[in-house]
């Protein structure tokens, strides 16, 4: 892709330094993580210090002032050699953060937000629950009014930062007559579960925020892929919330949730390129110095076959990612274009991983190399923030839409 057609120099050297860190810091410690399953706090730290855990944020509000643009380069950049990284700046910005800066209060934005986008605590998202993944609309999470306050009941599942996060926006339902429309959001916060953790190292917790009785988060989920990003449920029994941490009128939260995955989607699609660019990289250079029958395997047709078709299709991916943040950057209309982005990035990178298994051989099998990490990495892009299935729900009805506008 021809770099000068969404990128200035100022997204150039944000790419480097990016590309930097994810090669001298994260690319040596990636597979120690996917081991132990361990939050990599030290580098959560060093990615506040440079600023990623805030880059579409201004300054006024503790963010590094960048924009939409900057942002998809660091989650692509960091997915090229963890996903895990990756979808802590990802999940932390789109879900944890957006809904307060675009649907929030001068309040609240000034209360949660400098804390957010500085890196002083982490942020998450509750929308999921046990019977509402793609039916998000089945939320059964209840917020009842009483003098002056919700009392919440329920629970989220599968939450990016549900344990270490301090601050969620999560939706309940405050009208259950009107389907959708009667679900609200709400800013909750807890004190995280790495408390001696984020002590020692200085960030990921705040004395300022007060952590609210009866909101709690789960036993960590043991996964398949994003083995060091932390996934649990949040719990709310007889949580009490101030209304003034009602995020827009009631009724609005699930609407506003749904703008705010079109975003996120964004986000995993260039998180899924990540993934795929890492995997054909690690392909392309094992092709060039594993031999057989007297030469290096990229010489065999069968070989460049493969390697020419990924490059074809990552061309094709990186296009569509970042269209879609140029729609979005420039405040045109997205939704179709997030998810096809979306869509083919994450099938992309389950090809991807796969082939560049399978050029590895035997050894890609083993995880002595990181194919084997990224092939499960690249399987929840297909499944979080809205499924392919999904995806193709969404795309269907902005063609009808256009189709029957146009008629």
């Amino acid at each position: 892709m021809d770099d000068t057609l969404y990128f200035n120099d100022h997204h150039l050297a944000v790419r480097e330094m990016v590309r930097a860190f994810a090669r001298d810091e994260v690319a040596p410690v990636a597979s120690q993580f996917d081991e132990s399953q361990e939050f990599p706090w030290d580098n959560v730290k060093k990615m506040a210090g440079l600023g990623l855990l805030g880059i579409p944020w201004s300054e006024s509000l503790g963010g590094a002032g960048l924009d939409t643009m900057s942002f998809i380069i660091a989650i692509e950049e960091l997915a090229r050699v963890c996903a895990s990284h990756s979808i802590t700046i990802s999940a932390h910005t789109t879900l944890g953060t957006s809904p307060i800066v675009n649907f929030g209060t001068d309040a609240q934005k000034k209360r949660f937000v400098p804390l957010l986008a500085s890196g002083s605590v982490l942020g998450g998202f509750g929308l999921t629950e046990e019977n509402a993944g793609s039916d998000a609309g089945g939320t059964r999470t209840m917020a009842v009014r009483k003098n002056g306050h919700y009392v919440l009941n329920g629970s989220k599942r599968f939450i990016t930062h549900g344990g270490v996060g301090e601050i969620f926006i999560v939706t309940a339902v405050t009208d259950p007559g009107k389907g959708t429309k009667g679900i609200s959001s709400f800013i909750l916060t807890k004190d995280t579960c790495d408390l001696a953790k984020t002590r020692e190292i200085g960030m990921g917790h705040s004395d300022t925020l007060s952590p609210m009785k009866g909101f709690t988060s789960g036993k960590k989920e043991n996964k398949l892929g994003w083995r060091a990003s932390d996934t649990r449920e949040l719990i709310f029994q007889d949580v009490e919330v101030p209304v003034e941490n009602r995020i827009g009128e009631e009724g609005m939260g699930f609407i506003n949730f749904m703008r705010t995955l079109d975003a996120g989607r964004v986000g995993i699609a260039a998180l899924s390129l990540g993934v795929a660019q890492g995997a054909f990289e690690q392909a392309l250079q094992y092709s060039v110095t594993r031999k057989q029958f007297g030469k290096p395997i990229a010489e065999f047709q069968g070989i460049q076959f493969q390697l020419s078709d990924l490059a074809t299709e990552l061309e094709a991916a990186r296009h569509l990612v970042y269209h879609a943040a140029w729609l979005s950057q420039n405040g045109r209309p997205f939704g179709k274009e997030a998810a096809i982005a979306k869509l083919f990035a994450s099938e992309l990178a389950m090809r991807a991983t796969i082939r560049a298994i399978q050029i590895h051989g035997g050894y890609g099998y083993t995880k002595d190399y990181p194919v084997e990490r990224m092939m499960r990495d690249a399987k929840i892009g297909e499944i979080g923030e809205g499924t392919s299935e999904i995806q193709r729900i969404v795309i269907a009805r902005h063609l009808l839409k256009d189709l029957v506008s146009g008629i």
